[in-house]
């Protein structure tokens, strides 16, 4: 990967993440091009030099042209980062194959599986663009505070450890710092699945059920991650760092998450549909509480709170059922009992 200063970084997907991202990158003196699938939406952009709708009041730095040209936005690229949501990766990776130009990194930070084939996005990005360097961006972070230049730590996960080492290099801030990994399955296992559990934290704490609750959701839900990880063959200590551990507490504990203001919603008694409206943004944990349920049912994975979340969302089970569901599950040892020496 090429990563002088003249050479552009393109970011697909304008959205508050991309966004954001697109601010780090070119906020640290690289030429960045900012497109989006709504033509019209990018050249508001470009003439308000911010994005109004997501994150107002944070001016674009003069290198970040949004650009509403997909062969444009690509041309020259260096790097290649995508920031859509899951259910669009495929369809934009696939646009993106025919217009490359010379041998551009493949980057995303776009958090899921894909949804109806349960396939994570690294074997996705494989597929539809063979023999390019990948990466996956992942961690605790909230867009808004990206772009404003709070104090930020994420994990890159590499195809290589050269490409994963220029990602963070490209991150790479006084107040934004870029954690290196080679475990491409458990980052985006940790990233995809903390969603869900974020869905039923924003439930419990929206029934009333205080930090007590909270607090084990939080750590039994860490249990059913790694179980998942572990099983498609990720690496323990990963689900123990930013990208999972990390990510978990910050999605279930802070209301700019999207997912858990849907848990608040639904425990609230508000419809799918309504909650949707009122979020007004891409909530990727719905999506994935599907997959992630076929998933371990495919593989064997017991995911108790993962399930209860599922048939909350898709078979009308009430918030308050979906608790006394776990409440009752038989009693069991938190780890194996070791013999006594």
């Amino acid at each position: 990967m090429d990563r002088s200063a003249d050479k552009p970084i393109a970011v697909l997907g304008a959205g508050s993440w991309g966004t954001a991202l697109a601010i780090l990158l070119s906020g640290n003196g690289y030429p960045v091009r900012l497109w989006g699938h709504l033509r019209e939406e990018i050249q508001a952009l470009a003439q308000a030099r911010e994005n109004k709708q997501f994150l107002p009041g944070i001016p674009f730095p003069d290198s970040l042209q949004p650009e509403p040209d997909l062969r444009q936005a690509l041309s020259g690229a260096s790097e290649i980062l995508i920031a859509v949501p899951s259910h669009a990766f495929r369809h934009v990776a696939a646009t993106v194959a025919p217009g490359l130009q010379g041998e551009p990194g493949i980057v995303w930070a776009t958090k899921g599986f894909e949804p109806g084939t349960r396939r994570l996005l690294s074997e996705v990005a494989a597929e539809q663009l063979p023999g390019r360097d990948l990466a996956v961006i992942s961690g605790p972070t909230f867009a808004g505070e990206v772009a404003r230049g709070l104090p930020t730590a994420v994990t890159v996960a590499g195809s290589t450890r050269q490409h994963a080492e220029g990602v963070a290099n490209l991150l790479h801030t006084p107040w934004f710092r870029a954690y290196t990994s080679d475990d491409l399955v458990g980052v985006q296992v940790g990233g995809a699945c903390k969603n869900v559990l974020a869905i039923a934290a924003g439930i419990a704490d929206g029934l009333g059920f205080g930090a007590n609750t909270r607090a084990a959701l939080i750590t039994r839900g860490l249990t059913e991650i790694m179980r998942l990880g572990l099983n498609l063959g990720g690496k323990a200590e990963t689900f123990m760092g930013l990208a999972g551990l990390g990510d978990l507490v910050l999605t279930c504990t802070d209301n700019q998450s999207r997912n858990r203001r849907m848990g608040l919603a639904l425990a609230e008694g508000i419809s799918l549909d309504a909650a949707r409206e009122r979020i007004g943004q891409e909530v990727e944990g719905l999506n994935t509480a599907r997959e992630v349920y076929r998933l371990a049912r495919r593989q064997g994975v017991e995911m108790p709170i993962s399930e209860q979340v599922y048939r909350v969302l898709y078979d009308g089970l009430e918030p308050k059922a979906a608790v006394h569901n776990l409440l009752e599950r038989s009693q069991k040892a938190e780890a194996p009992f070791t013999a006594p020496p």
